[in-house]
């Protein structure tokens, strides 16, 4: 495997062919500044007749760019591989010397190069899906249920939540569905830092040849680098934005490059740049791989815009993390370990789990990338942790908890949540006082005995009331209109018997929740009072007068009898005044005393009697009338009410499922 050149950033159309000795010889380039050589040219037949490699102009600002000639970190001229044929003179401000930095140079654009002549890197992936031969991620039974769980209540939030408040939730489930389309045999790392922390000279040292550019300039990093051990990674780096320039492939090193296999290293820019493009660039990426390395230094650990921007925040990815004290070759004695203690306490106070004692979490490690020291032990660490596969599902499920958590706000809500059934018979109480079914019941009581008086009564108490009464309305019926001040309480009370029931059954509930429920409620209040009104002039009394018992019959020939006992002991009274009759004032007086006392006997027997059936009877009219507000009610306020509470017990049940699979 050879290394890959830094990309020709001019805007001319040629470009440089791949070149390979078939007989694995080629002058190898010189040394790098660690001593290893920078690769060798490959011949193909393009350059082959040609003769030369063309060399890219140099970037502005870069250091060891002067004129037309590049002399970087680890860039050297090499002759080309002869060909028989002398190369004709570049044109412009190319040097006529070929030359070679030990890197195959690449085009920025992938489609002026022939599909053959393309790396297995530069394949540009087809409809999201991973390269030929490469397997596709797949997720646990476990994650997927989150994920299924997670999909289903942001679908039933859609309505109740705003877009902002499920954005996160979405961003997870696109970035895990994206994901699972990808390579599942690669693991996507991201080496970030802060300036000066020598995140790129760690980069340039796991490559084995320097790739990102290093210096006292700041900032150095401008723009992501990845590098691939392996075939394949074309489409999860094209998710990242990577553009072709800026792809590379590692050399082969002493300490071989067989245990990270798999491996996609990311060199990010400095996270506290002070260009805003690059600290853009470094939140984006970090959403979008699978592990990173944060890289710190002596001076910035505690740095508290690493601790409380990235590391606080994604303590819940600590099972993705390394954290990687650089430069311990500038503190002696025991500081290094002084300052990982420190470190280690620091962490812990984010919340970041430490994988110590074969515990999950973080690995916390000290090295130097310059000398060297302790490079086999993240480069180990590294190894094992892309063998195993799990990083990229890892990932998904500690976004799913951070998601979880961001949302715990808008779905945890307190015990007991709910509209109880005391709160409903309250609700519908509240109904029957302000139609008045109280009331009502109670007149029809009064109407029913009124009515039971006057059939039971004396003819002659009967005859008076008829002619007192005959001006009023009739008997048993109920005034139609109730007078203004008494709807205007009545509207009232239906309100506040809206606002209580609304109030308790959001009490507890997120507040998205409680004000959907209480929407609902306002909304179903609308029109309340006049349908109540329509009710109650249906269920209240019926029209005329009340049902009659058996035993009005006989009370009312009981009553008949008492008056012509009357009027017989009158008529005999009167016979005998006139003398027509015999004397004899004890028998009609008699007579006409039974039957004067006899008929209000009868009538205060039959108005105790009667007291029974008009208490049922308005109760039963109270009954029905406090029925009829309680469903109109309920289909227009508690029905409503109780289906926004359904909803959130579906979405409860499904933040549940998320959270309880999560801690599982």
């Amino acid at each position: 495997m050879t290394a890959v050149a830094d990309q020709n950033h001019t805007d001319r159309k040629d470009h440089t062919d791949r070149m390979d000795h078939s007989d694995g010889t080629g002058p190898p380039g010189p040394p790098d500044h660690a001593g290893r050589p920078t690769g060798r040219t490959e011949h193909a037949g393009g350059v082959a007749a040609s003769g030369y490699v063309p060399q890219p102009a140099p970037e502005a600002g870069r250091p060891g760019s002067s004129g037309t000639e590049a002399e970087g970190a680890g860039h050297a001229r090499v002759p080309a591989a002869s060909s028989g044929t002398e190369p004709s003179a570049p044109k412009g401000d190319v040097p006529a010397d070929p030359w070679d930095d030990g890197l195959i140079a690449r085009r920025a654009t992938d489609s002026a190069a022939p599909d053959e002549e393309r790396s297995p890197l530069d394949a540009p992936a087809r409809g999201g899906s991973s390269a030929p031969g490469t397997l596709p991620l797949a997720y646990d039974g476990a994650l997927r249920s989150r994920l299924d769980a997670l999909r289903e209540l942001v679908g039933l939030s859609r309505a109740r939540l705003d877009n902002h408040t499920l954005a996160e939730a979405a961003r997870v489930l696109d970035e895990a569905s994206a994901r699972r389309r990808l390579s599942g045999q690669h693991t996507v790392v991201a080496i970030a830092g802060a300036t000066g922390s020598g995140k790129s000279q760690l980069f340039n040292a796991l490559a084995g040849v320097t790739i990102s550019e290093t210096g006292v300039r700041r900032p150095t990093t401008s723009s992501p680098i990845a590098c691939s051990w392996s075939d394949g990674a074309a489409a999860l780096i094209d998710r990242l934005g990577i553009p072709g320039r800026l792809r590379r492939r590692p050399v082969p090193g002493p300490e071989g490059e067989a245990q990270l296999t798999g491996l996609v290293l990311v060199d990010l820019p400095d996270h506290d740049s002070a260009a805003v493009q690059h600290r853009e660039q470094v939140d984006r990426i970090l959403k979008l791989v699978d592990a990173v390395i944060w890289v710190v230094d002596p001076e910035k650990y505690a740095d508290a815009a690493l601790h409380e921007r990235y590391l606080r925040p994604m303590a819940g990815h600590a099972e993705v993390m390394f954290v990687v004290l650089n430069q311990v070759d500038r503190l002696p004695g025991e500081a290094a370990e002084q300052i990982l203690d420190d470190l280690r306490r620091l962490l812990d106070e984010d919340g970041v789990a430490l994988g110590e004692h074969g515990e999950p979490g973080a690995a916390v490690l000290a090295l130097s990338a310059l000398t060297g020291d302790g490079l086999g032990e993240l480069r180990g660490a590294l190894g094992k942790f892309v063998a195993e596969r799990g990083a990229a599902a890892r990932r998904v499920s500690a976004d799913v908890d951070a998601a979880a958590t961001g949302l715990k706000q808008v779905y945890a809500a307190g015990q007991g949540v709910g509209l109880a059934e005391d709160a409903r018979e309250e609700f519908a109480d509240r109904l029957a006082d302000a139609v008045g079914a109280t009331a009502a019941g109670d007149a029809a009581e009064r109407a029913w005995l009124r009515n039971a008086n006057r059939a039971c009564g004396t003819p002659w108490l009967r005859l008076w009331r008829w002619y007192h009464d005959r001006g009023g309305p009739p008997t048993g019926k109920l005034a139609v209109r109730p007078p203004a001040d008494t709807e205007a309480t009545a509207r009232q009370r239906v309100e506040q018997a809206v606002r209580t029931v609304s109030d308790r059954a959001s009490a507890g509930l997120p507040a998205p929740w409680a004000q959907a429920v209480r929407e609902a409620a306002v909304r179903g209040s609308q029109g309340l009072s006049e349908s109540l009104d329509e009710l109650a002039a249906g269920a209240g009394l019926p029209s005329g007068r009340p049902p009659r018992p058996g035993w009005w019959p006989v009370a009312v020939l009981v009553q008949a009898a008492m008056t012509l006992l009357q009027v017989v002991g009158g008529l005999w009274l009167a016979g005998q005044i006139a003398g027509v009759l015999a004397p004899n004032l004890w028998f009609p007086v008699l007579l006409m005393l039974c039957g004067i006392v006899g008929g209000p006997l009868v009538e205060w027997g039959c108005r105790l009697a009667a007291r029974g059936p008009a208490r049922r009877y308005g109760q039963g009219a109270e009954r029905r009338l406090r029925e009829a507000a309680a469903s109109c009610g309920r289909a227009r306020v508690l029905d409503p009410v109780a289906a926004e509470l359904l909803r959130y017990r579906e979405v409860r049940e499904q933040y549940g499922k998320v959270v309880r699979a999560g801690a599982g």
